[in-house]
């Protein structure tokens, strides 16, 4: 018979490790009292806590971005509740391993002991693959306590997430970034306390900025600095620059940093805040998404939320997209910023689009409504002699080029689809729309049709 497999009961996993790992890993909380972060739900009275505190935890799924403490704080769970943790990664294992795992646990239960089963990156597991969790979590065999990146919603199916709470844990903010590097700094049992290494006084906070709330980048960071520094060195904002090398923004294209970042980028230009669409941009362009996507969806905005209030707004967004074409990068990158910017301080109007939704609807609505015989055209003698065309009006042909006649279907006659704004190029519009409604009625009581066109129209 094959032997399983025990790697749950190894206390060793967080136990304070040898000098030689990685710092990182040497300054894990052991206590949720030296937890850094995640107030929101780890502070004192809150229910999360005192679940772990009384040993009452279910399952869970913990999302947030990576060096928040997830991993750590499913072992703090396991230790607080006296069940033995078993760490799982849904990338380098598979289903079979988790067989063993839950076997392994059933014997352990069986001895009066639970397990806490941490699976990390549990969205890399199919819908399919994530099945096999069910049955011992709805037995309590295991608690379940997942970790990802991604968007719970989008990554698990629904028969897991009925079974488990999702908590979201937030990037660290940049005082607890700090408070930690400090601690690194000054604990000579497990951090860097034994160099003497000072640092001066911008160093901490510039790392606490770059980080991007990521607890282990920042302590990678400080240690590689510590190294090149020495015993009783000094760590300068150049030393940590020299020590983060390449900083790679957090996103992900794929996933929904990609659609948060659009959303962020959309919102700021339709707030007229030009600073934000600005940075927003700029995210997304050192992050590695595609200029050509971006340029897209900016064409779309100046046609959506700007229309007619600015028409050039239309042009500027094309021409964006043109000239990133003829130059690549970084070159084209200016345009997509001039684009941004334009789009952000013009006049916003969404009035085309709302018309172009209500024409879809009507003629949805009415399919088949046949076109007035007055606009139809005549190309042949028995057309004309079936009143194709009979009464229309060459609008070119009056001073005013304006000739008061229907254009919509009889049963739609009145229908109203599109309506100018009050703004920009649309205000405009809306003066020489009235000027032909003037027009029109002047002359349907017979009066004379001559009549100044309006000013600015």
């Amino acid at each position: 018979m094959k032997a399983r497999r025990r790697g749950g009961d190894d206390p060793s996993l967080f136990v304070p490790p040898a000098a030689s790992l990685p710092l990182a890993a040497r300054m894990r909380p052991r206590t949720l009292d030296e937890y850094v972060g995640q107030r929101h739900v780890l502070a004192q009275g809150k229910p999360l806590r005192e679940a772990i505190e009384t040993g009452t935890v279910s399952s869970m799924i913990f999302w947030g971005p990576p060096g928040t403490g997830k991993t750590t704080l499913g072992f703090l769970v396991a230790r607080y509740t006296q069940r033995a943790f078993v760490p799982f990664s849904a990338v380098t294992e598979g289903v079979p391993r988790v067989r063993e795992i839950i076997a392994e646990a059933e014997d352990r239960l069986s001895m009066g002991r639970g397990t806490v089963l941490f699976v990390d990156e549990i969205h890399r597991f199919n819908r399919a693959q994530q099945d096999a969790f069910l049955p011992a979590v709805e037995r309590g065999v295991v608690t379940l306590i997942g970790a990802t990146t991604e968007n719970p919603s989008f990554e698990l199916n629904g028969a897991l997430l009925s079974r488990t709470r999702v908590v979201v844990l937030e990037a660290l903010g940049e005082d607890d970034l700090v408070a930690l590097l400090r601690s690194a700094l000054v604990d000579t049992e497990r951090g860097l306390g034994a160099l003497a290494i000072t640092t001066d006084c911008d160093a901490l906070p510039w790392l606490a900025r770059q980080a991007d709330g990521d607890a282990r980048r920042a302590l990678n960071v400080l240690e590689a600095a510590a190294m090149h520094a020495g015993r009783g060195g000094e760590i300068t904002v150049d030393a940590m620059r020299d020590a983060l090398q390449l900083r790679t923004a957090r996103y992900d294209k794929t996933g929904e940093e990609h659609f948060n970042l659009i959303s962020a980028y959309h919102k700021a230009m339709r707030g007229s805040d030009p600073q934000g669409a600005l940075y927003w941009l700029a995210r997304m362009i050192i992050g590695g998404e595609d200029p050509m996507y971006i340029a897209r969806r900016t064409i779309r905005f100046a046609a959506e939320d700007v229309g007619l209030a600015d028409p050039q707004a239309l042009t500027v967004a094309l021409a964006a997209r043109d000239t990133y074409q003829m130059l690549g990068s970084p070159e084209g990158d200016l345009a997509l910023a001039e684009a941004a910017v334009y789009l952000a301080t013009a006049p916003k109007s969404n009035r085309v689009y709302e018309a172009w939704k209500a024409a879809l609807d009507l003629a949805r609505q009415h399919p088949a409504e046949p076109v007035p015989l007055h606009i139809r055209n005549a190309p042949t003698r028995l057309m004309k002699e079936l009143g194709y065309g009979k009464g229309y009006q060459y609008a070119h042909a009056v001073p005013e080029g304006y000739a008061p006649q229907e254009y919509l279907p009889e049963r739609l006659r009145g229908a109203m689809l599109y309506q100018p704004g009050p703004y920009g190029f649309e205000r405009d519009i809306a003066k020489r729309l009235q000027w032909w409604a003037d027009l029109r009625e002047k002359i349907e009581r017979g009066g004379d049709a001559a009549s100044n066109e309006p000013e600015g129209a």
